[in-house]
């Protein structure tokens, strides 16, 4: 008698249900162990474009007085024009020279107030999206507008230094200081010298109950709400006070007298020979304080 082996049924391709939990659970670990990774390759990427565009900036005040026999832009000029801010000033200097053309040429005298050539929302000059002046880090930009400002007015991660770019004349109490905040010096007689002292840093689009705006006016606007300038003595706040490491929520946490960085503990910040440095937002108030003020013949501490 012959014996006839019949093979086994094969099992279906499919997995079972312990096989699927396992391959799935291998999953997540995987994208746990991935996405700190990412996230720290995004935020590298982020901080190379803040660097650039600090870097930037610091060239276009460069440029400004190499145009104008040495002389800084000031924080806020007011002559044909209604209040033009440092920033609006700069940009012909960061390849802006259209937009900078809208406001100067605005029929109502105001530059933020231009007409440009776009769709709505951005046809007027202060609701134009200005890449320079965005650092893809901070939290308080919405599509390049502030948070709290959308479709209004544009967003700024940068602030310049009221200590170096403005005074207020003798007697003028908190106004304009006359029809300019002009600095004192111009950029080769700064006394404690360029490479000493800060130009630029970080500040949140939107910060507190104000924000940073790149295209507002300034002057007796409130100069320590909306506007590009940090360092705002004599109108007080804590203006002396070290860069704050990102405050969160930006809503109510946020200090806009002060700047504000949105990397781990480091804000970048520009300095008045066009370099640029992560200062440490552990740095002393007094380090800081001589690092803002370009005069006062300090020399910066060992934590700088």
């Amino acid at each position: 008698m012959v014996n006839v082996i019949i093979p086994r049924a094969r099992r279906g391709g499919g997995f079972t249900l312990i096989e699927l939990l396992v391959v799935i659970a291998i999953i997540a670990i995987l994208i746990g162990l991935l996405l700190p990774a990412v996230q720290k390759v995004r935020e590298a990427a982020a901080r190379t474009t803040c660097t650039n565009n600090t870097k930037q900036i610091g060239l276009a005040v460069q440029n400004y007085a190499g145009t104008y026999n040495s002389v800084l832009p000031p924080a806020c000029s007011r002559t044909t024009q209604n209040g033009i801010n440092i920033l609006s000033n700069i940009l012909p200097y960061l390849e802006q020279t259209a937009t900078y053309n809208f406001g100067i040429n605005s029929a109502d005298g105001s530059f933020w107030d231009g007409a440009t050539t776009l769709p709505a929302p951005t046809n007027i000059v202060r609701a134009l999206i200005m890449k320079p002046y965005i650092c893809p880090s901070d939290p308080s930009m919405s599509s390049g507008y502030a948070a709290n400002q959308v479709n209004n007015w544009g967003g700024s991660t940068y602030a310049m230094n009221f200590q170096l770019f403005g005074t207020v004349a003798v007697g003028s109490g908190k106004g304009w200081g006359g029809n300019t905040w002009q600095a004192k010096y111009n950029v080769g007689n700064i006394p404690d010298g360029t490479s000493n002292t800060v130009s630029c840093a970080e500040r949140y689009a939107a910060c507190g109950g104000s924000g940073n705006l790149w295209a507002w006016p300034g002057g007796d606007w409130g100069p320590n709400g909306w506007g590009v300038t940090f360092a705002n003595q004599p109108w007080g706040g804590n203006w002396t006070s070290p860069p704050m490491n990102q405050p969160n929520p930006w809503a109510s946490a946020c200090d806009p007298t002060r700047p504000s960085t949105p990397h781990t503990a480091v804000c970048i910040t520009g300095l008045a020979d066009g370099s640029v440095r992560g200062v440490n937002t552990s740095i002393s108030p007094t380090t800081w304080l001589y690092a803002i003020t370009p005069d006062d013949g300090n020399v910066l501490g060992s934590n700088w």
